[in-house]
């Protein structure tokens, strides 16, 4: 159990959007925040109260040039020693993907096996990795297998690793995760050796610079639209000839946006997958 005390910072967005608080949860990454909650009009944040500064707090969001929004204050209130596995616990749902892969917590019990089952504990106190574009990766590995087995995958900012834990079952060569935060790196690690695949599954803390580490028969980036933006230029580089890059975490209307980045780079775009206005998008280097 996690008794430890918790700081809730509550930030206000105007205009309140969910782009716009992920934009902003990527503006804070350097923050020590463990994880966050959108709550129209406001981002929360949460982290261990040893580790809360307002004084850099202040500093960073002073520093925030986005057009899109702005910040107009922010409140933080200490949360009492809680139990937040047993709060985890309460709202972490199993999900099934078209029928092939379920997604699940070690206390999930007597759930029917799929032909793809992974088990992931995350170490945050808030929020368990579950998202519609979740789903649209995990369903873009399902709908692309004969192009990760015996392949070398990249799983960029990879959570608590189900992407990298699926391929490792789906049969890859290898697969590697990448996350900038440290927890969400160990947590990866972790729920790798709890699906008995870390032979197959390498974990790392860092960004996107990383990549130069080697090259990759399909690339995984579940992050957002600024930083897919960003860093899709990396991604082609770090792509071998004929490899397949998935992107999401990003809305239908930024599509156009996206797709114009990645052919800029010189990548063709292949395919798109949606789920309540969340995207998903296919691209392939040529040969």
């Amino acid at each position: 159990m996690n008794s430890q005390e918790y700081i809730e910072v509550s930030i206000r967005i105007e205009p309140y959007s969910d782009e716009n608080a992920e934009i902003l949860m990527a503006e804070l990454e350097e923050l020590p925040f463990e994880s966050f909650e959108s709550e129209n009009p406001y981002l929360k944040c949460y982290l261990p109260k040893d580790e809360y500064s307002a004084q850099m707090l202040r500093l960073v969001l002073s520093g925030l040039e986005e057009d899109s929004f702005r910040v107009t204050d922010f409140s933080a209130r200490l949360i009492p020693a809680t139990n937040w596995n047993a709060l985890w616990e309460s709202n972490f749902t199993p999900i099934v993907v078209d029928g092939k892969c379920t997604v699940k917590a070690s206390f999930h019990k007597g759930l029917k096996k799929t032909r793809f089952n992974i088990t992931i504990d995350p170490k945050m106190a808030f929020g368990t990795g579950h998202h519609q574009t979740t789903y649209l990766m995990c369903r873009a590995l399902l709908q692309h297998e004969a192009a990760i087995k015996g392949k070398i995958i990249m799983d960029m900012g990879c959570g608590t690793a189900i992407l990298a834990i699926l391929a490792a079952k789906m049969g890859a060569a290898h697969t590697y995760g990448i996350d900038i935060d440290a927890v969400a790196a160990v947590s990866a690690f972790d729920n790798a050796r709890l699906n008995r695949v870390s032979r197959h599954v390498e974990t790392y803390c860092g960004d996107a610079s990383l990549l130069q580490m080697g090259k990759y028969d399909v690339l995984l980036a579940n992050i957002n639209r600024n930083i897919l933006i960003q860093d899709i230029p990396t991604y082609s580089r770090s792509l071998r000839k004929g490899g397949l890059l998935f992107v999401s975490g990003f809305y239908t209307e930024d599509l156009p946006m996206i797709r114009g980045v990645a052919e800029a780079c010189g990548l063709v775009f292949t395919e798109s997958d949606s789920m309540d206005n969340w995207c998903r998008a296919g691209f392939r280097k040529p040969l």
